[in-house]
C-alpha cells in the first residue's frame, strides 16, 4: 500500500474514533442520563461529577488534538497540493500532536476506571450517606462493592462503560498516529506514490 492510501486509511479511522471520544466524554457529564447532576456539581464547586470527566480527555485530547490531525493527514492523502513530500513530512507533527492527545486521553480514562465515580453512598448500613469516591481501592473486580453508591443509579457500570471505551479509543488512536509517523517518515523520504508527484 502507498503511503497516500495509507494516510487515507488513518484519516477516516481517526473521525471515527475522536467523534466516539467526544460523544462519550460529553455523555459522562450526564449520569443516570439526568442533567440534575452536572447542574448540582457547578453550585456546589465540583460534589456530583467525576473529577476525570471534567479534565475533558475525551473531548480535548482524544477529539480535538485527534481531529485536527487527522484533518491535515486526510489532505496529505488526496492527490492535491498536499500530496507531497512536504506534507508527509508535515503529517509527522500532527501525527505526533495527536499521539499527544491520545496520550492525554489514555491518561485520564486509565485515572476515571482507576479511582472510580463519585456518589452518594454509605460506608455501613448505620452511617449517613455522604458524597464522594467510595472506590479509591481496587474495585473492579469486586461488583458486590458496586452496590455502595445509592446515587446516581447505576453510576458505576455508566462510568466504567464510558471510561473503558475512551481508553481503548484513545490506545487505537496512539496506534494509529504512530503509525502515521512512520508512513509520514516513508512518505517524506520516497514520495507518495503519486503518479506525478510534486516535491
Amino acid at each position: 500500500m502507498c503511503t497516500g492510501k495509507c494516510s487515507k486509511v488513518i484519516a477516516i479511522s481517526l473521525y471515527v474514533l475522536a467523534g466516539v471520544s467526544i460523544i462519550c466524554n460529553i455523555i459522562a457529564f450526564f449520569p443516570d442520563w439526568s442533567t440534575m447532576y452536572a447542574k448540582l456539581d457547578r453550585e456546589e464547586n465540583g460534589a456530583r461529577i467525576t473529577d476525570e470527566v471534567k479534565y475533558m480527555g475525551g473531548v480535548i485530547g482524544g477529539g480535538i488534538m485527534c481531529l485536527i490531525p487527522a484533518v491535515h493527514i486526510h489532505l496529505t492523502s488526496s492527490n492535491g497540493c498536499c500530496a507531497n513530500r512536504c506534507g508527509m513530512f508535515l503529517s509527522i507533527g500532527f501525527a505526533a500532536a495527536g499521539v499527544v492527545g491520545a496520550l492525554y486521553s489514555l491518561a485520564t480514562s486509565a485515572l476515571g476506571l482507576s479511582n472510580g465515580p463519585v456518589c452518594l453512598f454509605t460506608e455501613t448500613p448505620t452511617s449517613v450517606p455522604g458524597w464522594g469516591r467510595p472506590f479509591l481501592n481496587n474495585y473492579l473486580g469486586d461488583s458486590d462493592l458496586w452496590t455502595k453508591c445509592i446515587e446516581p443509579e447505576g453510576v458505576v457500570e455508566f462510568n466504567l462503560g464510558l471510561f473503558a471505551t475512551l481508553l481503548v479509543v484513545a490506545s487505537l488512536e496512539l496506534v494509529l498516529c504512530g503509525i502515521q509517523i512512520v508512513n509520514g517518515l516513508f512518505g517524506c523520504i520516497c514520495g507518495t506514490c503519486g503518479s506525478r508527484e510534486e516535491a
